[in-house]
């Protein structure tokens, strides 16, 4: 059974967007929404033009910088367009910072926040500065802590923007991580570029089948392996703060499309040492090889009937290092993602199997994550990971 499946109540549908990309050709390519969902939300959806979102406040000592890259590949055209010239890339950088050395760095931009919105819950009133006036931790421009720190690189799932990972990016940063997070451009509802260009899906309609669901993966794994190419590059990286990276200590994580993309680049760049995916249906599957014995955790909400993703299932076998499969009782698809803090602040329901609140569902996310790549990049041992645990009856262990 794919973990693709239908949300039942239809507002939830602000995020609820397929676990991976294209398991079922027809929803894909069905105007004016790529979604696992056979509903959407209804046209009177509203919510007062005061609502504010605040993320949750990020669990570790370190305060939280962030800066905003515009990468380009010149070697690479970009595959959705390729009229366009190279493959242009947005991501964000989060790092250790100094308290209250930087400004309130903002969520998203409007346009973005605004193609969001209409995408997810066409004719909705829900005001833009609902979205884009989030309350976020991060502080722009904000002057670094010394030290090295593990790289982590976070993919968001096929149309969703980078901003939908900033709890997890922000909570990662503040227990010494650097965190960055990619816009996969043409890949989600928009992306706004330095020059104030909003750029649409344009392969949303276009992945169809198995084949091009693994195909996108295995394009996303290119952008990372070019993202921490311009990281680590000696003697002149793109980021200006990056001598603050652990180049020794790089993971991955992503979700739904952004965490099946984590084996063809645990695969194709042995600079990754170990990866999460976070809910997203693999049609790029681990080989019957393994993944060179690297650390994978997989971790996702239950499907109807007690079944299982067919790809999570014959990925599980064939891993052949350090492995968790973790299940999360009442989580839904958005669940590790920031959805579910809008669902509460925004009052829009969610679907009747999903219990498990906002606040909830990103605290789960941040520990199990988090822990993972404690473990895996910083050696810390993690009695979280070693099976159930009393303090979350939630989250179920698959042997």
């Amino acid at each position: 059974m794919s973990r693709l499946r239908t949300t039942a109540a239809a507002a939830a549908l602000l995020l609820a967007l397929p676990l991976s990309v294209a398991a079922a050709a027809p929803a894909l390519a069905a105007p004016p929404i790529a979604t696992d969902s056979a509903t959407t939300a209804p046209a009177d959806s509203t919510t007062p033009a005061a609502a504010q979102v605040e993320l949750p406040r990020p669990t570790g000592p370190y305060a939280v910088g962030q800066e905003v890259l515009h990468l380009v590949d010149q070697n690479r055209p970009d595959p959705w367009v390729p009229s366009a010239g190279p493959r242009r890339l947005m991501v964000s950088m989060y790092y250790p910072a100094h308290a209250g050395t930087g400004t309130p760095a903002p969520y998203m931009t409007p346009a973005a926040a605004r193609a969001m919105l209409d995408w997810k819950m066409p004719h909705n009133t829900i005001p833009t500065e609902a979205v884009s006036g989030t309350r976020t931790w991060a502080e722009s421009g904000a002057r670094p802590q010394g030290g090295h720190y593990p790289l982590v690189v976070l993919s968001p799932g096929f149309t969703m923007p980078r901003a939908t990972l900033s709890s997890l990016a922000e909570d990662l940063t503040s227990h010494g991580y650097v965190v960055a997070v990619i816009d996969h451009t043409y890949e989600n509802t928009g992306t706004t570029f330095p020059d104030g260009q909003t750029l649409p899906c344009e392969a949303c309609g276009k992945v169809i089948g198995d084949d091009g669901a693994a195909r996108l993966e295995a394009g996303r794994a290119k952008d990372v392996s070019f993202v921490i190419d311009q990281l680590t590059d000696r003697p002149h990286p793109a980021w200006r703060y990056a001598r603050l990276i652990d180049r020794d200590r790089i993971g991955m994580a992503g979700h739904s499309a952004g965490g099946a993309s984590t084996v063809p680049a645990l695969l194709t760049d042995d600079r990754i040492r170990a990866g999460v995916n976070m809910d997203g249906t693999m049609h790029y599957l681990v080989p019957e090889s393994g993944l060179n014995g690297k650390p994978f955790m997989m971790i996702g909400h239950p499907l109807p009937g007690g079944g299982e993703d067919a790809t999570w299932l014959t990925s599980w076998a064939r891993l052949d290092g350090w492995k968790r499969f973790l299940t999360v009782d009442g989580s839904d698809h958005s669940s590790f993602t920031d959805y579910p803090v809008f669902y509460d602040g925004l009052g829009i329901p969610k679907g009747p199997y999903t219990t498990i609140g906002g606040q909830r569902a990103v605290a789960l996310t941040r520990q199990y994550v988090g822990a993972f790549f404690d473990l895996q990049l910083k050696g810390i041992p993690q009695p979280l990971l070693d099976g159930p645990s009393a303090a979350n009856p939630e989250v179920r262990f698959t042997p």
